[in-house]
């Protein structure tokens, strides 16, 4: 078989990524959220209780990525890939037998840790680490892993409710994951360099290895940051308060659900160029023009009265979600180099991760208090433009 150029490096590693991806989609919002009524009738809890143990539980493996991701540095892939998907497979199980409403706290901590959390973060380092040529189209592929994901959990989730409960898919994501999914990516990953084995090589545009106290002095990275979390923070609020931006709008229930059909479609069209646009324009440059379509799409959000607007809007912000995607997994390793990414990346992802805990209730206080979606699109399109412009004032590193 022959593969693209650009896998050729580790053609496994390449499908390793992308499955991590993929995996990871149990941990996260866009999956957990069609339990939602199920849970709340189950436990006899508001939305606001519910919404709140969800937060806190992400909150906290947003803390606890900051230790554990640093692992992909110092452990063989296949550990690190053991003890995401057993994190995982265990917030699956506390979730499927889950009888008392403090269990959700546990259940949401595993599942967040390790997929959204472990398991995203470790295919994204992977293809950092082990991918030096065409860097931005292996991570377009490995973040194709979401929009797949997107596509076919929710459905599946949904269809399984139907016959058994919403305790069923969270049972059976038990076996998937600890009879297909680990020896899948094990399998994949047996013949991964140990990342110590590549400390003293550091071949790739970033040459040096610098460490995480180091990134962390540099300014450069806080100019940058703002622009790879700003999308998922975006993204995560106008998701997960789609229906009140859709009751505010008087857009139908239907209409909203359908419109999603065009942020997955701009979501995955944008990932087959995205990474041959950061391979040619590098990553920094790619992450800041990545950021015009959603800008873009909250001006449409704000100021458009159209019946098209909700497919115009979640489109554009798709295809935002992809460029960033590519863009800001590639930044770090281009930036910074190999030798520590897991740590570097460790720091990313759990800002990103902690932004996504804090937007729905920020957004929901505000929806709370009365702020029209035109207002509240302005205010966003305002965040995304400035994070996108500090972006572009980032230097290289000394």
């Amino acid at each position: 078989m022959k593969f693209p150029v650009f896998m050729r490096e580790h053609p496994a590693l390449a499908a390793f990524a992308f499955l991590a991806t993929a995996t990871s989609g149990l941990g996260q919002t866009f999956f957990i959220s069609v339990f939602g009524s199920g849970i709340r009738e189950s436990f006899t809890l508001s939305h606001g209780n519910y919404g709140l143990t969800y937060s806190l539980a992400t909150l906290i493996s947003a803390g606890l990525l900051l230790k554990l991701g640093s692992l992909a540095d110092r452990w063989a892939v296949t550990s690190v890939t053991t003890l995401a998907v057993g994190l995982l497979a265990a917030g699956c199980l506390v979730m499927g037998l889950a009888q008392h409403w403090i269990m959700l706290v546990p259940g949401f901590l595993l599942v967040r840790l390790g997929g959204q959390a472990m398991l995203s973060h470790l295919g994204v380092t992977v293809a950092g680490r082990y991918f030096v040529h065409g860097r931005g189209r292996i991570m377009a592929l490995t973040a194709a892993g979401f929009p797949v994901a997107e596509a076919v959990l929710p459905l599946t989730a949904g269809l399984i409710m139907l016959w058994g409960g919403w305790r069923l898919p969270w049972l059976l994501a038990v076996a998937v994951l600890l009879l297909v999914a680990l020896p899948t990516l094990l399998l994949l990953a047996r013949h991964a360099p140990h990342p110590s084995s590549l400390a003293g090589a550091q071949a790739d545009s970033g040459g040096v290895g610098f460490t995480r106290a180091q990134v962390l002095r540099d300014p450069g990275f806080y100019r940058i940051l703002p622009a790879a979390v700003v999308v998922p923070f975006t993204v995560t609020a106008v998701l997960f308060h789609k229906s009140a931006i859709g009751e505010l709008r008087d857009w139908s229930q239907e209409h909203m659900v359908t419109a999603f059909t065009g942020f997955a479609l701009g979501h995955l069209f944008s990932l087959l160029f995205a990474g041959s646009v950061v391979d040619r324009l590098g990553a920094q440059r790619t992450l800041s023009l990545g950021l015009v379509p959603i800008f873009l799409g909250m001006l449409i959000l704000a100021f458009s009265e159209s019946v098209y607007t909700p497919y115009a809007y979640l489109a554009v912000t798709g295809v935002s979600l992809g460029f960033t995607a590519a863009a800001g997994g590639a930044i770090w390793p281009e930036r910074y180099g190999i030798r520590h990414i897991g740590a570097i990346r460790a720091v990313a992802q759990a800002t990103m991760v902690l932004s996504t805990a804090l937007s729905p209730l920020l957004v929901g206080a505000l929806l709370d208090g009365g702020i029209s979606t035109r207002l509240l699109a302005s205010l966003m399109a305002v965040l995304v433009l400035v994070s996108a412009l500090l972006a572009t004032t980032a230097r290289k590193p000394l």
